[in-house]
């Protein structure tokens, strides 16, 4: 049997902060390969513009961004440059929306509701800071998230009765939307590896009053020794180098930024995908995210294990109807991914939305020794 897991990857060490430099000359090409939303294209070349030469994120990570979408670059960069609208998902284990909404309105909030999930709003008036001193965001009655990290759970979509893994689980943005959205039955376990954000984790499972939630302590990466094909389905919202929560302003998002980065995120995320499959039963589902742009950190995760778990597992289709979802990528650079691949999803960055991956997969057959399985 290969093996599941590996050392903990050494930390790289930090890039020094990168800022588009005018050496770059204004008439230099790069190509592009297959954007997200042209998969089948051909290569092509675009400019690297004035625009996008002095924005103050590293050139590297726009050159990488211009291969990613081509013409619209520029448009994807204005996006690092304002902050997202506040937008928030009602808890519907301690009200209905309806009973929220009213009362927001009444205290002279404006709300926008989300085409593609009945529960989530925009804020269109007054400020976050107006809203969290609210009696509904500090009773738990609203969970304030970004749009594109709402997407996983509803792509889960676990029955109520289910056993469900969160095996990268705080804060816990995704674990009590599970628990909303499976109306607090079945068995979450939420785990994490780290004791702080644990406590966060702890802190937001009591606030929205998650009692299917049950907290626990593990690596992810050999999380499936304790609970080998335990587990209906899997979410797998993994760490990542976070490319879609960059911002212009402020220089700590973008600072450590470097290749070396992405690929020693690749490497831990393919372990923790690994163990997720491990821990999820023959016949299951398993989803996987990141709010990262990187194809190594998405596509190409999802093909190496495709390859390591070959005929134990499957990209299944994502139907999220209304969402603003791209196809995933079949090519990046001088590779070539498993043609199933263009199942995944991507969510462009946008205005209101962080760019995100997900990919969603079933479990076909029993990926681990039977003996392993009996408790």
């Amino acid at each position: 049997m290969p093996k599941r897991g590996l050392e903990p990857p050494k930390v790289a060490p930090h890039a020094p902060e990168a800022c588009a430099s005018t050496s770059f000359a204004t008439s230099a090409m790069t190509k592009v390969y297959h954007s997200n939303a042209l998969s089948e294209r051909g290569t092509i070349e675009v400019p690297m513009t004035d625009q996008n030469l002095i924005s103050p994120l590293p050139v590297e990570f726009i050159r990488r961004l211009t291969q990613l979408y081509g013409n619209s670059t520029n448009q994807i960069l204005d996006t690092f440059k304002a902050p997202k609208p506040t937008t928030f998902r009602v808890n519907t284990i301690k009200l209905s929306v309806n009973e929220v909404i009213l009362a927001l309105n009444a205290q002279g909030f404006e709300t926008e509701p989300v085409a593609w999930y009945y529960e989530a709003f925009i804020l269109k008036s007054k400020t976050l800071r107006e809203l969290t001193d609210t009696v509904q965001y500090t009773k738990g009655q609203i969970y304030i998230q970004n749009l594109s990290s709402m997407i996983p759970a509803l792509v889960l979509a676990p029955k109520d009765t289910d056993k469900v893994l969160d095996i990268c689980a705080a804060p816990g943005s995704k674990a009590t939307q599970l628990a909303v959205y499976m109306k607090n039955r079945g068995r979450i376990t939420a785990n994490d590896s780290s004791r702080i954000r644990i406590y966060r984790l702890q802190a937001n499972r009591e606030r929205q009053d998650a009692r299917s939630v049950r907290i626990v302590e593990n690596d992810a990466r050999s999380i499936w020794q304790k609970y080998p094909e335990f587990f209906d389905c899997t979410l797998a919202d993994v760490p990542c180098s976070m490319e879609a929560r960059f911002s212009c302003d402020q220089p700590d998002s973008y600072k450590d930024w470097s290749l070396k980065k992405i690929k020693d995120m690749m490497s831990l995320q393919k372990w923790i995908l690994r163990s997720a499959i491990s821990a999820t039963k023959a016949g299951g589902t398993i989803v996987y995210s990141t709010c990262t742009l990187s194809p190594e950190e998405n596509e190409q995760v999802i093909d190496w294990v495709l390859k390591k778990e070959k005929g134990n597992v499957q990209v299944v289709p994502i139907d999220l109807q209304n969402a603003p979802l791209t196809q995933g990528l079949v090519n990046w650079g001088d590779k070539k991914y498993h043609k199933s691949i263009v199942q995944t999803k991507r969510v462009t960055p946008s205005p209101t939305m962080e760019g995100f991956y997900i990919g969603k997969l079933t479990k076909i057959h029993s990926s681990i020794p039977k003996i392993l399985t009996q408790e």
